[in-house]
């Protein structure tokens, strides 16, 4: 029993430090070029640890049946590893830090536009993947229904200020590969940076909750069944909630990039990679304007 428990704490503070790490990763403003990649380094070794930790999973792939929750986790846990092992392989391509040997592994113009949409996809994966087991580790909590539902409220304000800032911040763009390099904002204070990203992935942990309660919701016994329509209900409203800010403030009360923002973020990415013009972070062009 203890064993079982010191295993599942040592999970625990490994997912943990995981979603932290991913935070960092995304802050690429505040940290810095040579931070990001090693930073990425010890990402990459806790997914190795994490895969050790959970490697029953494999295993078990091809036993059972399969619901739609567990089609849903499995197709999302798949996901999440492949753009977690093809992040860390285009950076590496790129190092001109942590390991500046492996630099060239794959053309860096391939890698660079590789590594800028995948990492954001490993984002709201990560998201989807924290909220899909939510339900599960919360399982035991012995909260009272006012307690749920107040938690729950202000999960889905969370959730709806962080569509917002996913939205501001043209998230969508690096998903599907319509820019070919960051835009970041280097005057953005440090704890607006991380508030942002922790608020853009509750959003994301919040749809995999929803969804996951809806799920298992189903294979419930009719006398404990809750109503369906309560995840469906939370999670449009968060959308609503996040849509309406950003059309609120579209108008232009929010700074949105520019080209005077681009041209003081252009300077600043020029400083970054004349001190380390291969590194995994770089991502953006020369100072001609030509990807290398």
């Amino acid at each position: 029993m203890n064993r079982n428990k010191n295993r599942m704490m040592v999970r625990r503070i490994v997912d943990l430090c995981m979603t932290i790490l991913l935070l960092c990763l995304m802050a690429y403003q505040v940290t810095g070029e040579e931070a990001h990649e090693w930073i990425g380094m010890v990402m990459t070794a806790l997914v190795v640890v994490h895969q050790i930790l959970n490697r029953r999973w494999y295993g078990a792939i091809f036993k059972g049946k399969y619901n739609v929750y567990r089609t849903l986790v499995t197709a999302v846990d798949i996901m999440l590893l492949v753009s977690f092992a093809l992040t860390a392989f285009c950076g590496m391509s790129m190092s001109g830090y942590a390991v500046p040997f492996l630099y060239g592994l794959t053309k860096v113009s391939f890698a660079r536009r590789m590594h800028l949409s995948l990492s954001h996809w490993a984002f709201v994966l990560m998201g989807l993947h924290l909220g899909l087991h939510i339900p599960v580790m919360t399982g035991r909590w012995k909260l009272s229904e006012g307690k749920k539902n107040l938690i729950s409220a202000a999960f889905c304000c969370a959730a709806g200020f962080g569509l917002f800032f996913f939205l501001r911040n043209k998230m969508p763009d690096y998903l599907f590969f319509r820019v070919p390099f960051a835009f970041l904002d280097y005057e953005k204070p440090a704890f607006l940076v991380f508030l942002e990203n922790l608020l853009m992935i509750v959003f994301w942990a919040f749809l995999g909750a929803q969804g996951a309660s809806l799920c298992r919701n189903v294979y419930r016994r009719k006398t404990n069944r809750k109503n369906p329509l309560l995840p469906v209900v939370s999670m449009m409203a968060a959308v609503i909630l996040g849509l309406a800010l950003n059309m609120l403030f579209s108008s232009g009360n929010v700074q949105n990039i520019t080209n005077t923002d681009w041209a003081s973020t252009q300077e600043v990415a020029m400083e970054e990679t004349e001190r380390a013009p291969t590194a995994a972070a770089s991502l953006w062009p020369d100072e001609n304007g030509i990807e290398r």
